[in-house]
């Protein structure tokens, strides 16, 4: 694994602005950032990253079995009592899953450590999907990279094959805050890849969906039988309309049971079931006496978080960074702290993105800042 320096593109702004990448630049700073790629070998993709990556999705489903058959996983998790039967029965009908992504510390030297689980909302997918694609071929045509580069990417392709396995034929909603640029360019490009996939699509934003005789409903009044949501279950359901979803006939994705998944308390959990597994750091809930084993240094996050609001950096019993937000009412978890490597001043989270059960591309986010938020530029890579 290397940070490589290269020339841009000269037109690189024109060229996301015609693919409808709008927030290439955010408040004037660059969020898309093509002057250093990450390049790897292959055998760090295939065994260190893509390996991991399909084995901790399965170690995730194992964790949503059990809790789905003990009542007290689901109450470590914070998740309320009202949401359990709609968990049950979503993981009983076997609801599918489209997407996740999996953020991980990886220096190319040791294994990869699992950060995170972006299990229900994850954005970034087109840039991962589509821009860094455009960014490869463009380069090895402008001779910015080697000819020979490739990328681990089969994001695009395996997403429409995804929707003709979920739903072969039908009409799909696509729903949330389409007022926010990063939400509608997702949001935009899954409705994309659901034509291409041969299905009808209706769009509209998270707040016009409407009830009509116990059936969800879109602005002309017509049923939403399979729905798409780039919104938080843990908010949907404190929503007016949440209590509606166990009655209500619309199939969801992501489903319910990724409430589960969708929750920092699965860090201590896998830590439980896997104990010093390679890929996991070890990590407990806070008000664990067990907690006192990681010392004085950890990260503490809180079971509810979104784009790093919250979390707390802590070395040797002092806050190191922090970053602000309105996250933590359910309380926290610790997880040993694993200091992100430092590539040129730079620290890069892998972000390797699972489409159904396949793990199928990377999206690299780095900052200044050791802590990965919502400003963090998003780097390409490519496979050397």
């Amino acid at each position: 694994m290397q940070r490589i320096p290269c020339p841009e593109r000269d037109d690189w702004q024109a060229t996301a602005e015609a693919a409808g990448f709008d927030f290439h630049t955010m408040d004037g700073e660059r969020y898309w950032d093509e002057r250093a790629y990450y390049a790897f070998t292959l055998d760090e993709i295939e065994r260190r990253i893509e390996g991991p990556t399909g084995e901790v999705h399965g170690m995730c489903l194992e964790l949503v079995k059990r809790a789905i058959a003990d009542e007290n996983i689901l109450r470590r998790l914070k998740i309320p009592p009202a949401c359990w039967p709609i968990i049950r029965e979503s993981w009983q009908r076997g609801d599918a899953t489209l997407y996740g992504r999996f953020d991980f510390s990886f220096d190319g030297k040791g294994p990869a450590k699992l950060l995170e689980y972006n299990a229900d909302t994850p954005t970034s997918l087109f840039e991962a999907a589509v821009f860094q694609w455009t960014w490869l071929e463009q380069a090895i045509e402008r001779q910015i990279i080697p000819k020979r580069a490739d990328q681990f990417n089969s994001i695009h392709d395996r997403l429409i094959a995804r929707w003709k396995a979920i739903a072969p034929s039908g009409h799909l909603h696509l729903a949330g805050s389409y007022e926010n640029p990063e939400d509608a360019t997702t949001l935009n490009y899954l409705e994309d890849t659901a034509h291409q996939a041969g299905l009808a699509t209706t769009a509209l934003d998270i707040e016009s969906i409407g009830l009509n005789h116990g059936k969800f409903v879109d602005l002309d009044d017509q049923p939403i039988d399979l729905a798409f949501k780039l919104y938080p279950w843990e908010w949907m359901l404190r929503d007016a309309f949440g209590a509606k979803v166990q009655s209500a006939p619309t199939r969801w994705i992501e489903p319910p049971w990724k409430i589960v998944l969708s929750n920092k308390g699965i860090l201590p959990l896998l830590w439980e079931m896997f104990p010093n597994h390679p890929n996991l750091l070890p990590a407990y809930f806070e008000d664990d006496a067990k907690a006192a084993q990681l010392g004085t240094s950890y990260v503490r996050k809180p079971i509810y978080s979104r784009e790093g609001a919250n979390i707390e950096l802590v070395s040797a019993g002092t806050p190191l960074e922090q970053q602000p937000g309105p996250y933590g009412s359910e309380g926290f978890i610790r997880q040993a702290f694993a200091p992100l490597p430092n590539f040129s001043g730079q620290y890069p989270v892998i972000g390797s993105w699972i489409i159904g059960e396949t793990p199928c591309g990377l999206s690299i986010r780095e900052d200044e800042n050791p802590i990965t938020g919502n400003t963090s530029r998003f780097i390409p890579h490519a496979i050397l």
